[in-house]
């Protein structure tokens, strides 16, 4: 066979200032290693090496979410099939030793003999933006919390006039009472202690703003991206965030509700041995998107009806509710892929204004025929709430009135 007529695979293991590169033949041969530095030329020599050695089927990236990203995204611009690499398990670690040209070839072989099925994410879209800033969200959020907490064991600490005056207020009145202190001499460790409390309850403000600031942006950015999603029960701007980064700009790389479900460890998982035939729970998975799945459960089965009545038919059966929870979660699971991967047409706000304002109705008018109050008509179309049921009821009704 010539060199022209040889299919090939590669595999990479990535770091954050070289790649080092193996290449394998069809039979798993190893053909060569290399190593290429991690910028722009490099990614175009890698790419050029690799097909030197004949027809290159698809590569093994080690890392699509962190040092491989920019190849994969390069790969990916070449019409290179990239897969997604785990890192090779103890036992072959312990038989074969670790180096970057062992795990390199170690890619390339999973990519090879289909160990390796995940497409990685594709970091291309609008998705990538919103993982991005809810990066910035939740390390303000995190700082704020340490904050309110450093703000808490301080006034435990203060004198004791000063503790009777500020510990029965909740942390919102603490901070904004202790961000208008005027302190005097800090030797004074009463004044010091004010001056202390000045300051982070000012930085607690910052990072309150700073959250409100990235919020509002991402509110519009997950509306934007999925509707159905932002209109599902339960799905509030953080739970979509979640979801939508679990799933990647691309979601159609998910074969199906199950692999979704396993994606997020809400799949159970065989544990049988002999007679005994059994499942456990899974415990590993994405644990945000678990999160976001359970604080779905957990608002529908206090607020939403139909999710009452089923848990209570469960607890009658003899189940607990961290069982019937985590059944939800499954059901969830299922509906946000749905909703992930082919989301319904969700009426937009905009468009619904125009309508009511084309048919010359008013918000009181509005209001009146759907039994409902104006400001909810008005939060629906100025985007501010994603309700579907009511977003379609309206759209109906703003039907029959323009055919009447």
């Amino acid at each position: 066979m010539t060199k022209n007529e040889r299919v090939v695979i590669g595999g990479v293991d990535t770091h954050k200032n070289v790649h080092v590169a193996a290449v394998i033949d069809d039979r798993g041969k190893i053909l060569d290693t290399s190593q290429f530095a991690t910028t722009s030329a490099g990614y175009r020599q890698l790419l050029k090496w690799l097909r030197s050695f004949g027809e290159l089927a698809k590569v093994g990236v080690e890392g699509t979410g962190s040092y491989g990203a920019g190849l994969h995204s390069f790969l990916a611009s070449e019409g290179v099939e990239v897969l997604e690499v785990n890192r090779p398990n103890r036992q072959m670690r312990r038989r074969r030793g670790k180096s970057d040209t062992v795990d390199a070839e170690a890619a390339a072989r999973s990519a090879l003999n289909g160990e390796a099925t995940v497409v990685p994410k594709s970091h291309d879209s609008i998705v990538e933006s919103i993982r991005a800033l809810r990066v910035a969200f939740t390390s303000a959020r995190n700082s704020r919390t340490r904050v309110a907490l450093q703000i808490r064991d301080l006034i435990v600490t203060a004198p004791a006039q000063l503790r009777a005056d500020i510990e029965p207020l909740s942390t919102v009145q603490r901070v904004t009472r202790c961000a208008r202190y005027r302190p005097g001499d800090p030797a004074d460790p009463r004044e010091a202690t004010k001056l202390a409390l000045r300051s982070l309850s000012r930085r607690y403000e910052a990072l309150t703003e700073e959250m409100d600031e990235l919020s509002a942006v991402l509110d519009q950015l997950t509306y934007r991206a999925n509707p159905a999603l932002r209109s599902a029960r339960g799905v509030g701007v953080d739970v979509a965030a979640i979801l939508l980064v679990a799933a990647g700009d691309n979601p159609e790389r998910l074969r199906n509700e199950s692999a979704f479900a396993a994606l997020c460890g809400v799949s159970p998982v065989q544990a049988s041995s002999g007679m005994v035939v059994r499942h456990r729970l899974n415990r590993s998975g994405n644990r945000q998107a678990n999160n976001a799945l359970w604080r779905i459960a957990v608002v529908r089965i206090t607020h939403d009806e139909e999710t009452k009545v089923y848990a209570a038919r469960r607890l009658a059966e003899g189940k607990t509710k961290r069982e019937i929870i985590r059944c939800l979660k499954r059901h969830i699971a299922r509906e946000m892929f749905a909703h992930l991967t082919n989301p319904a047409v969700v009426p937009v706000g905009t468009e619904l204004r125009t309508a009511r304002n084309a048919a010359k109705i008013s918000l009181t008018t509005a209001s009146s025929e759907l039994g409902t109050y104006p400001l909810r008509i008005s939060r629906l179309e100025r985007g501010l709430d994603h309700d579907r049921e009511f977003a379609e009821q309206y759209q109906a009704w703003l039907a029959q009135k323009k055919a009447a």
